[in-house]
């Protein structure tokens, strides 16, 4: 029971430096959220906060990351 705390408090500590260091405005449940949303698309995690609404966190299969690429 002890590894996914010290891995989620380890992911709440790596996106709050990130937070920090980018100058992000949102929070680091938004974040997370961006993150979770935007984690197989072909997009820079730099561009993923810029001018986004809620209306992008919907997920949109045709941009996602092929697992075979035949």
């Amino acid at each position: 029971m002890k590894t996914p705390v010290w891995i989620a408090i380890s992911i709440y500590v790596l996106v709050a430096l990130l937070k920090k260091q980018f100058g992000w405005n949102q929070s680091l449940y938004e974040i997370l959220q961006i993150l979770s949303v935007t984690l197989f698309r072909k997009t820079p995690i730099s561009q993923a906060f810029l001018n986004l609404d809620a209306s992008q966190l919907t997920t949109d299969p045709c941009i996602q990351l092929n697992l075979f690429d035949f």
